[in-house]
């Protein structure tokens, strides 16, 4: 039997940008299997290579090991730069590499950047990712400096400056890896880092083209309608997300209530904020309350923002979800926000998106849960959802699980960064657009 490979340039954008995420993968995955990667002898297992790999890739922060004490320095710098790939995407990182060696970026190519970085238009693709490769060096090595100087006098300088640089990039890549062993627990009250950690995940899951905007906003003079609608989407998480935790958590011994006041309320501003796809942790996420599990639950699904580095449906999507169904109680016929109309397309996009996402975890759930029998639900539940989200954070089941349930968490994450309906398209067989319609019917639904 003849097997024939579709030649690349017939292959549809989506599927692209899926191979080229599952070939970084394993590439990640032989690297860190090599005997030099890890501090043991011998070598990792395939299946622990495998998901530290596709986490590291997917920006989740999800582990089975250690990342400080299971991995030599050169095994961490794999990871890292696993991490810097995914978070700017598979074809900034190509563009980079033909932009190094002075290769012309084609139409084929300018397409699938299209598609990966939200763009409507073909033109600037290139410029625009320049300004994405400038922007990321300015504010990781803004995260990196100041998180040298805080950490010297703890760590030395030369530990320092390696720490500062593999934290900020994996901040501001929304992955959540860290080289303490315990996240961030032992700066709970410490401002300086948790700001900083904060705000380069936040301006990371803003998205690039929101970045743009807001450095060309004394140029512009305003936002665009997206930006206006990642901004307020974004905020209105924070606020609940940090609200909710401070009081919820306030007296819980086991995560807030020995802190002094101040170190609640940055402790709290974090674990409301890290949900939004960046797992690190300033509390153990384990002894959180039910109640703040859940809304930590919501928040992973939501997500980051459309091309940025984090993953979860996006805050868009979400926002236009919930526009819709207020709209509709309302009884207005279009979906209207900011003085503008929704398009029709975009709705029905995000419906899309929000329901390949449920059904995803859906049989997630299925699986792992007969996987793994006699865990607590909601303890897989969370860890299903940050995988989703690409989030890291955990309850610390994570190593216990089962290879099944590894798997199916390498396949969850996989999804959340490629995205689950970039996914769908890659695996469905397109079809021509006909010159007819079919009548219209009615159906009750409700």
């Amino acid at each position: 039997m003849k097997i024939s490979i579709k030649p690349i340039k017939k292959m549809h954008p989506a599927q692209i940008l899926a191979l080229g995420y599952l070939t970084v993968i394993l590439l990640g995955t032989i690297l860190l299997h090599l005997p030099i990667a890890t501090t043991t002898p011998g070598s990792m297992s395939w299946i622990d290579s495998l998901f530290t790999a596709t986490s590291a890739t997917a920006v989740t922060g999800l582990v089975v090991v250690n990342t400080s004490t299971a991995f030599t320095i050169f095994g961490q710098v794999v990871i890292m730069f696993l991490i810097q790939f995914g978070g700017l995407g598979l074809m900034t990182m190509s563009t980079l590499i033909a932009l190094l060696i002075g290769r012309r970026i084609g139409i084929r190519e300018r397409v699938v950047m299209q598609r990966e970085l939200g763009q409507f238009t073909l033109s600037g693709l290139v410029k625009l990712v320049r300004q994405i490769l400038r922007i990321t060096a300015i504010i990781e090595g803004m995260g990196m400096v100041i998180l040298f100087f805080r950490w010297r006098p703890l760590l030395g300088t030369g530990k320092a400056l390696y720490y500062g640089l593999f934290h900020s990039v994996s901040a501001f890549c929304n992955a959540g890896f860290d080289l303490f062993g315990n996240s961030m627990q032992d700066f709970s009250q410490d401002y300086i880092t948790l700001f900083t950690i904060s705000s380069l995940l936040i301006i990371g899951g803003l998205g690039f083209g929101v970045i743009t905007d807001l450095l060309h906003l004394r140029k512009n003079k305003r936002l665009t309608f997206h930006s206006r609608m990642v901004l307020r989407v974004s905020l209105i998480l924070i606020i609940v997300g940090w609200f909710f935790v401070f009081f919820a958590e306030y007296k819980n011994p086991d995560t807030l209530g020995s802190l002094s006041f101040g170190g609640k309320v940055i402790s709290a501003y974090f674990t409301g904020v890290v949900p939004r796809t960046a797992g690190f942790e300033s509390v153990p996420t384990g002894k959180l309350k039910i109640p703040t599990l859940f809304l930590t639950i919501v928040l992973m699904f939501i997500g980051a923002s459309p091309a940025s580095t984090g993953g979860g449906i996006k805050t868009t999507t979400f926002g236009v979800v919930a526009v819709t169904v207020l709209n509709m109680i309302r009884g207005k016929s279009e979906t209207e926000v900011f003085q503008r109309r929704v398009a029709k397309e975009t709705i029905v996009d995000a419906m899309s998106v929000v329901f390949l996402a449920m059904m995803l975890i859906f049989v997630d759930m299925i699986i792992i849960t007969f996987a793994e029998e006699g865990k607590s639900f909601l303890a897989l539940l969370f860890e299903t959802v940050s995988a989703f989200g690409t989030v890291g954070l955990s309850t610390g089941i994570t190593p216990k699980l089962s290879s099944i349930s590894k798997f199916m968490l390498i396949l969850t994450m996989y999804a959340g960064r490629v995205g689950p309906m970039t996914v769908a398209v890659a695996l469905s067989k397109r079809q021509k657009n006909t010159n007819y319609r079919y009548p219209e019917e009615k159906i009750l639904v409700g």
